[in-house]
């Protein structure tokens, strides 16, 4: 086992155990990342020894804050497209191979849990997370759109929520994120190393023994509302709707849907329509295709420098065109 590496993988007991391991970047998962998770679920398949997989964090601010986009504008800017293709079609494809793999396979989310963090999660068979942790699909404001799997997965969410949240990139605590379906399981932080011994020890039946219900969802106090509203024919109609709502949650959304990529939006509201009567391979190709797309439009580029490299907020978004 390397302490010092990006992921740190080891068997422990019945358990194939997979820790991300980049803590100064929120494990901000690179192509590094990506291979070195794959290489041991593949190894792992059929071993007879390993009866599931967990995987966690090293970090309690982050399981995973998403893909290393610093690392791929880098690419964008040198021109070097290939790098950027090799990049999210290993990543699809380990989302992929958590959605299909054969061993029940646990995340354990304490901390931040966005973009590519829910692609190592939300496809596996369960997802237990503490009451730090902390999900969003925020694409929209780096010019890109909810990928990893999330035009199969957000629109089949409660009513209209995954395309609240694709849109808008709202956090969602525990209790909401058990409500959605974006976890399967609560337990307090404290109890995690238990948990993880348990696992280990004897198999996913810990689960039961370890995991306590959460407290009541506030998503289903405003689920009537956001099904009305987000399940309009047009982000136009959207938002003209949020204007109309005098609460918190509906300003927090209109405010994110001015500030994020016009074009990102668009993208974002088809694909979100379109997902529902995919397949989960039909939308991983989908995303592929778009992914493509949305790298060389001029707003992925933008929205990572005001939000991420430096996050002054402002980015200035090219005119939509489609």
């Amino acid at each position: 086992m390397n302490d010092t590496a990006s992921v740190v993988t080891h068997r422990e007991g019945r358990a194939g155990h997979i820790t991300l391991n980049r803590p100064k970047a929120l494990n901000a998962l690179n192509l590094e990342m990506i291979n070195a998770i794959t290489a041991a679920l593949e190894g792992w398949r059929h071993d007879p020894a390993v009866h599931l997989i967990v995987i966690d964090s090293s970090s309690e601010r982050a399981f995973c804050a998403g893909g290393d986009v610093r690392g791929v504008r880098e690419w964008v800017l040198a021109g070097r497209s290939q790098d950027v293709e090799t990049f999210f079609v290993l990543e699809y494809a380990l989302n992929y191979l958590t959605a299909r793999y054969p061993k029940p396979y646990v995340a354990l989310i304490d901390g931040i849990c966005m973009g590519g963090g829910i692609g190592l999660s939300v496809h596996g068979t369960f997802r237990v997370a503490t009451e730090h942790a902390a999900f969003a699909m925020p694409e929209t404001q780096l010019g890109l759109f909810p990928d990893v799997g999330g035009s199969y997965f957000l629109p089949r969410l409660r009513g209209a929520f995954g395309m609240y949240l694709g849109l808008t990139g709202a956090r969602v605590g525990v209790a909401d994120a058990c409500w959605l379906g974006l976890a399967t399981h609560y337990v307090a932080r404290e109890t995690l190393p238990a948990l993880t011994a348990a696992l280990a020890e004897h198999g996913i039946g810990a689960l039961a023994a370890h995991t306590t219900p959460p407290t009541k969802a506030a998503f289903s106090l405003i689920e009537t509302d956001v099904d009305r509203i987000f399940g309009q024919e047009s982000i136009a109609a959207i938002s003209s709707s949020l204007e109309a709502v005098d609460a918190e949650w509906a300003q927090a959304a209109l405010a994110a849907l001015r500030s994020a990529s016009p074009s990102a939006l668009n993208w974002t509201f088809e694909l979100l329509k379109a997902g529902k009567s995919m397949t989960f391979e039909q939308c991983q190709r989908a995303e592929t295709l778009l992914t493509r797309r949305a790298c060389s439009h001029p707003d992925f580029a933008e929205g990572v420098r005001a939000n991420v490299v430096d996050k002054d907020r402002t980015p200035v978004w090219a005119p939509l065109n489609g």
